[in-house]
């Protein structure tokens, strides 16, 4: 049977050159096509981390922060950390270290190189470290052939601060160097006032006043808590990742702790789960106290704020014993590392960082520090570091990837994610509505067998926003409207609770 074509010198063509015709159908008559929208969010099977339960965010959109981050910031970031490494170069005076220092030099010129040409992401090099597989399984099975701009913007940029990593990993002198580290400590030391408007007040144990009857002295705790929940929040305010060249003022200005200041402040917060997470920790102590973990964010004041936050948790009898959950090696600029963790406590004791403060003002930091550092003496504080901390999956991830540590945190009876970059872990980084519960947002980790109960604290950094309540898309759209900046500005907050699944966790082999 000779074949239909529509169009006589087509049939003639496609005959002379061998291929079959085409036929061209002319659809004029049927149904107008249908503005259909994809469901959303994607069912649990075709999540993965190229696939978010909503749609990702993506370097090549020019709309979200993912593009001024994955265009301007990152190779800011990038260029920052090759002047600190070549400022350490220029005080080396053995060839041997001088010659390895070069080639992380080298190194890192080459991922600018890639980050700047948007190139393809490669495997992570076999440095020892113990995420080394993670890293490249998940590379392999969902990246491959992706770059920079095309990967979600969550990975990409978990992948450039690995890769940096990766450049002095892999040295013999220079494995454990921290980019960062001068920005860290300068950073501390420029925030004067405000971290001795805490130590002046924490030095020394706090007492409620023996006067007060048992019901207004919980009162007088449960204020002191919804106080200190908040400066623990804004302690986030000064992510070296984006205020990379703030000035001294504009510092003292974010991390204002007064109690105006405080006041002003709440109405900022806008998912706030705070009475919630009140009625937690005190149920807790009810059943004579708790194991509360805190995965920390950034070093410097905010570290120093989470600690002052601990401490009055620990001498309230609220929890009897904090873990802290900081990363094994540099990451987001300014996240915690035991060296920053270890520096803090022994700058406070020993230090001498604050050549301008009173007797007085040395003198409370000083006992401060030394409470701190007998806390961790005697096991009421733990300071860990987990692999998975610097992998580039989100927390959906966690119960699958790492069990290990799924299981750990389930024993745990809260669990304080602090920041804007262990949110968007927690959320898949997607764009969910503001509407979205948080529990739904975060998936496993409300849902999953054993998953602990979660508070999440996060200065709003990003394009990601969930929790608002009800009214929530209409809260976000009128913001955008009047500030459209105002995902990033860090202007506004959410304390965000997930009450968790009781039970043994699911145990993977």
């Amino acid at each position: 049977m000779a074949p239909v074509s529509t169009n006589g010198n087509e049939q003639s063509t496609a005959s002379s050159t061998g291929a079959p015709p085409r036929v061209t159908l002319h659809l004029g008559h049927l149904p107008s096509k249908k503005d259909i929208k994809a469901p959303w969010p994607r069912t649990p099977t075709r999540v993965d981390p190229n696939n978010p339960p909503w749609p990702a965010y993506r370097g090549y959109h020019e709309y979200s922060f993912a593009h001024a981050t994955m265009q301007s910031r990152l190779p800011t970031i990038l260029g920052k950390a090759i002047e600190d490494a070549t400022r350490t170069l220029n005080g080396q005076s053995l060839e041997e270290r001088v010659v390895d220092l070069v080639q992380c030099i080298d190194r890192m010129g080459d991922l600018m190189i890639d980050l700047s040409g948007n190139a393809k992401l490669r495997p992570i090099i076999d440095d020892d470290e113990a995420d080394v597989a993670l890293w490249n399984k998940e590379i392999a099975k969902y990246f491959q052939g992706k770059d920079f701009m095309n990967a979600p913007w969550l990975f990409a940029e978990a992948y450039k601060y690995r890769r940096l990593h990766e450049a002095f990993s892999i040295s013999k002198f220079w494995r454990d160097y921290d980019v960062f580290y001068r920005q860290k400590c300068d950073t501390f030391s420029r925030s004067t006032d405000a971290v001795f408007e805490l130590s002046l007040r924490f030095a020394e144990p706090f007492k409620i006043n023996e006067s007060l009857s048992p019901k207004e002295k919980l009162e007088a705790e449960r204020l002191m808590f919804l106080e200190l929940t908040q400066v623990c929040l804004w302690g986030n305010s000064t992510d070296l990742s984006l205020l990379i060249n703030m000035t001294e003022d504009q510092i003292k200005s974010l991390q204002s702790t007064g109690g105006d200041s405080l006041a002003a402040t709440e109405k900022n917060i806008l998912g706030n789960d705070m009475h919630r997470l009140w009625d937690h920790v005190r149920q807790l102590r009810e059943k004579t106290g708790g194991r509360i973990d805190f995965v920390l964010d950034n070093a410097g004041f905010e570290l120093y704020c989470d600690c002052v936050y601990a401490d009055f948790l620990i001498q309230s009898g609220l929890a009897n014993q904090i873990r802290f959950h900081g990363k094994r090696y540099p990451w987001f600029v300014s996240d915690v590392t035991k060296k920053d963790w270890e520096w803090l406590l022994n700058t406070m004791v020993y230090g001498q960082l604050f050549p301008k403060a009173s007797d007085a003002e040395r003198e409370s930091l000083r006992r401060l520090g030394i409470r701190w550092k007998q806390y961790e003496k005697d096991g009421k504080w733990v300071y860990e570091q987990h692999p998975f901390w610097c992998t580039g999956y989100t927390f959906w991830d966690l119960h699958s990837e790492a069990p290990d540590l799924f299981l750990h945190l389930s024993r745990s009876d809260l669990v304080i994610f602090k920041g804007d970059l262990n949110h968007r872990k927690l959320t898949y980084d997607c764009a969910a509505p503001a509407s979205t519960q948080f529990e739904v947002a975060i998936g496993p980790m409300a849902s999953s067998a054993g998953a602990p109960v979660i508070a999440s604290l996060r200065t709003i950094k990003s394009d990601v926003v969930v929790g608002l309540g009800p009214q929530g898309d209409k809260i976000s759209d009128e913001l955008t409207k009047a500030e459209p900046g105002w995902k990033i500005s860090g202007k506004y907050a959410v304390v965000l609770l997930s009450e968790g699944r009781p039970g043994e966790p699911v145990r993977f082999a």
